[in-house]
Formats: structure tokens, sequence, C-alpha cells
């Protein structure tokens, strides 16, 4: 083993007894808020915190000594530099002139599997230093290479490292999802730190205020009072176990799994925020029943203006304006069919008509589709369902204010651990990856939905 392999085990090891001295350490504070708390507990406690902290001293002396050393031979190397025939020295790199290009960490011609990508996403999570500088300078390659592409993805720098080279991905087919179009398009915050629970006061008695019946009489006064409002912080998680063989003597693998996770991880926490019980926005909107046998988009949209003033109804003086429509893919092209008895409903983009919307013709989870008649921004959402009411063929859509449309999100989410330990026996490898989030769309009452046998599976036939 080289010596720079050995000081790479040796940070490993740092790292490791840290890690164990830190959680020790948390144990030992959580201890101490218990009520029934005993002082053999705390003692026991104590002597583990102070073991690892003798363990971190013993790793960090292990490490300095390499690191020392490591020093010392590149003295001597720099000594013997000094005292050997300048006739017998190799010019220096940068004293020849060079031509060309410099490599790819990660190369088709040397790695057509895309192994050494795969073993060095492992090692990078182990700790393995090595393996981290070889992952950013493979980064570095990407941006320039593909920057465009890297600054499109949703998230990309939270994964620093991870991007797969293009040659293992080029004609990998993944899995469609719907994403998360109405989680990106809602009021995002940094979820806290600690806690399983997100408090906020809502004012539910107001003050008072009206006209003095007379000088000197009392005026009008009424104890002003709030209530707590908890959100429950979730768990969005998933995992996947793989053989070694298939990560191993598999053709990229590990990273197609890994991205096929974080897609599953983004629909399921975006369908949660519509449709999950008692708090999705399905939930809790108020509906506006739009009941037709012969639907048509002229008269669904009167049913959207009534839904936008219940919205500004609801919020009077917090209204912030921004409202947003959510709707299904197949309901927004359905009003697109739709024309009047002289102008397209919603506009094209390049077509100069007396037009009552517009299609802003952006791609399927890039944000505001088009606008309707009266500037209100469509989201188009797949995690929509299409299976509601009495048939179980009808969709529903959403009219709200996107800033009372509240997710909380761990700003490193969705986090991902690679296990090899539990199934090891197994020769399996554990994939997990999860986040926290939580989330509230009745801060005020202001949601509305439109549901009914006007929203059916539509008819493409122009009306």
């Amino acid at each position: 083993m080289t010596l720079a392999e050995l000081i790479a085990q040796a940070r490993t090891a740092l790292d490791t007894a840290i890690t164990t001295r830190q959680t020790e350490q948390d144990a030992l504070v959580a201890m101490r808020s218990d009520e029934n708390l005993t002082e053999e507990a705390v003692r026991t406690q104590v002597a583990a915190r102070d073991t690892a902290d003798a363990e971190v001293t013993r790793r960090q002396t292990a490490l300095d000594e390499l690191l020392a050393e490591e020093a010392r031979e590149a003295e001597i190397a720099a000594l013997q530099a000094r005292t050997t025939p300048a006739a017998n020295r190799a010019p220096a790199y940068d004293q020849v002139a060079h031509v060309g290009q410099e490599e790819r960490t990660y190369r088709p011609d040397q790695d057509r599997r895309g192994s050494n990508f795969e073993r060095d996403v492992a090692a990078a999570f182990l700790g393995d230093y090595e393996a981290r500088d070889r992952l950013a300078r493979h980064m570095t390659e990407e941006r320039v290479e593909r920057g465009d592409q890297l600054e499109r993805a949703a998230g990309t720098g939270a994964f620093s490292g991870l991007v797969v080279p293009q040659y293992l991905t080029d004609l990998y087919a993944p899995a469609a999802a719907a994403r998360r179009p109405f989680a990106d398009a809602i009021r995002g915050h940094d979820l806290p730190a600690q806690g399983m629970t997100v408090n906020l006061s809502r004012v539910t008695t107001t003050t008072s205020v009206d006209v003095q019946s007379a000088e000197n009489a009392a005026v009008a006064e009424q104890d002003i009072d709030d209530t707590l409002m908890t959100i429950n912080v979730q768990t969005n998680a998933g995992q996947q176990t793989l053989s070694r063989q298939a990560i191993e003597r598999g053709a990229g693998v590990e990273p197609v799994v890994l991205d096929d996770l974080f897609r599953r991880y983004a629909t399921t926490l975006d369908s949660k925020l519509l449709n999950q019980a008692t708090n999705g926005l399905t939930n809790v909107a108020t509906a506006v029943a739009y009941t037709d046998g012969t639907p048509t988009a002229a008269e669904f949209y009167p049913k959207i203006l009534e839904s936008l003033a219940g919205v500004e109804a609801a919020l009077l003086d917090m209204a912030s304006g921004e409202n947003i429509a959510v709707m299904h893919s197949r309901r927004w092209y359905w009003m697109q069919n739709a024309l009047s008895s002289t102008w397209p409903l919603i506009s094209q983009p390049g077509i100069a008509a007396q037009m009552a919307g517009t299609n802003l013709a952006t791609t399927y989870g890039s944000g505001v589709r088009g606008t309707l008649p009266n500037g209100t921004p469509v989201i188009v959402d797949n995690n929509i369902a299409t299976n509601l009411g009495a048939g179980t063929n009808e969709d529903e859509v959403y009219l709200v204010d996107r800033n009372e449309c509240h997710l909380w999100e761990d700003p490193s989410a969705p986090m991902y651990i690679r296990a090899e330990q539990p199934k090891a026996a197994n020769l399996g490898v554990l994939m997990v990856v999860y986040g926290y989030f939580a989330y509230t769309h009745v801060r005020y009452a202001q949601a509305r939905k439109i549901g009914g046998t006007g929203l059916v599976t539509p008819t493409f036939t122009g009306v």
C-alpha cells in the first residue's frame, strides 16, 4: 500500500471516529433533557463519549504522523532533484510545449461500462478523498462540456460528483415520471434543522373597531387571540437493494437506479401535496361544481373566474395576486383544442390573433405552460388524479394563491445512503434515498377546486 493510500485510509478512519464521537455527544445532550435521568446513565454515556474522544485523538495523531512522513518524503525528493546533474534532469512540464487536450477523468475507451465512475461514487460516500477529487475533476469537465444541460437540471449542484458521464447515459431511457411541477410553483421554505413539527401562530379572534356611540363612552374592544397551527414533518423515502453482480458486472446500473429513486422521490412528494388524505390540496380546497353532460371550454372558463373570486374573497388584503391554475395535461390540451366563433380560445406561439389566452409552448415540468384569458398562469401537473367522481373518470382543476401554499424542505434533500454491510452476506448493496418535508395549504382557507361531470375524460371536438 502506498503512502498516499495510507493517508487516505487514515483520513477515512478519522472521519468515522469524529462521527462516532458526535453521535455519543448528541446522545449525552439528549439524555440530559430526560426527566427520568439517573446519575449512573449519565456516567455511562460520559464514559462512552470520552472513549470516542480518545479514539479521535488517536486517529488524528496517526494521520499527523503520516502527513509528516509525506512532507519529509517531498523534502527528500526536492533535495534529490537539486543534487541531480542538470544534464540528466528531464525538463519541467511547464517548460515544454504541449499541443492537444487533457484526457477526461472517465473515458469510454478505458472504462466502457463505467465501473471506475461507480466505484468512485461509492468510495466518496465512504470518505475516500482521492475518489472525491476525481469526481470533482469530472464535474468540472462536465460543466465545461455540458454546462448548459447541468444548469437546467434542478439541484445538480447539490450532488457534486454524481453527474453520470455522458457516454454512459446517451442511450439510457429512464422510466417516465410526473415529477413535481406543483411543488416547484408554490412558496418554498427551508425546513428547520430540528423537530418533527412546524408550528405557526394564526390569529383566529380579531380586535374590534367601531364608531364611538357618544363622547366619553367606551370604545369597542375585543381581545385578540391566536391558535397554534401544528404541521407534521414527514419522511419521504425509498430503497433498492442491488446485487454486487449487477453493480460490478452491469453497465452503469447503480447510477441508473439512483436516478430513478430521485425521480420517484420528486413524484411522490408532489403527489402528496395534491392528493394526501386530510391535508392534500384536493381535501382542503373548497369545491366549485361544474356539472355538464356536454362540457365545452367556453362553458368551463366562467368556473375558473368563480373560483378565483373565491380565492380573493378568502384572502382579502392578504392576497398576493400571484394566483395559479393547476390542471392535468389532458385538461390543458382540451382547453387549447377549443375554438370560439371567430378566434382560438388559446393562441399558439407565433400566431398573431385576437387571442383570449396564450400557450407559452414550454415543456412539461418546466414551469408556467401558458396563461388563461384573464392572465392567470397555468401549471400542468400529471400527479392530479383522473379517476375521480361517480364514473371514476374525472379530474380536478385547482385555483390557489401560490404564496399561500407552503412547502418546507430540507435544503439537502433528497439525501442518499449507500450501505454494504447490512446485505454483505447476500452480496447485496442497499441504496436509500430520503428527505424530510412539511406543507400546508390552509394557513388561510383560500384554495378552490373545480370538479364534476364537466371534467370527465375530454373529447377533442374543437369546443
